[in-house]
């Protein structure tokens, strides 16, 4: 069975049309189990509850943002190991900076492409294919 037929993701945006966005690219990858939250606090709430493989966040969000999301994921022993890639459509060295030292997996800059996307993806989790 291929990683994408099993793979687990998590997209969490604020914004409904970028959600969907993601949502609609990974579906053209062939990943089928998808969900979503609306900003880190109910992502990091769902995925206590039923964990995923890989999340893929927007790091600006009101409340609980990407970063703080990155944070909590990784100090919590059940869920420190789950792929996080971070999307932004600011260039900003001090987010991508944070990233690393949060450990995060990838950044990803918005608006992305499919391609781009998929090798973001495969530099977390594997071929998905």
């Amino acid at each position: 069975m291929a990683t994408k037929d099993v793979l687990r993701v998590m997209v969490v945006d604020d914004h409904v049309t970028s959600r969907m966005v993601t949502v609609e690219a990974l579906e053209g990858l062939g990943i089928r189990n998808i969900v979503f939250a609306k900003d880190g606090r109910e992502a990091f709430t769902k995925v206590s509850s039923a964990p995923v493989h890989l999340i893929i966040s927007d790091v600006y969000m009101p409340d609980v943002d990407g970063l703080q999301l990155v944070k909590a994921m990784r100090a919590h022993p059940k869920l420190q190991k789950t792929g996080i890639i971070l999307m932004t459509g600011r260039k900003d060295e001090k987010i991508v900076k944070l990233a690393q030292q949060f450990q995060v997996n990838m950044v990803l800059a918005k608006p992305f492409t499919e391609t781009s996307l998929r090798s973001a993806i495969e530099s977390v989790v594997g071929r998905l294919n």
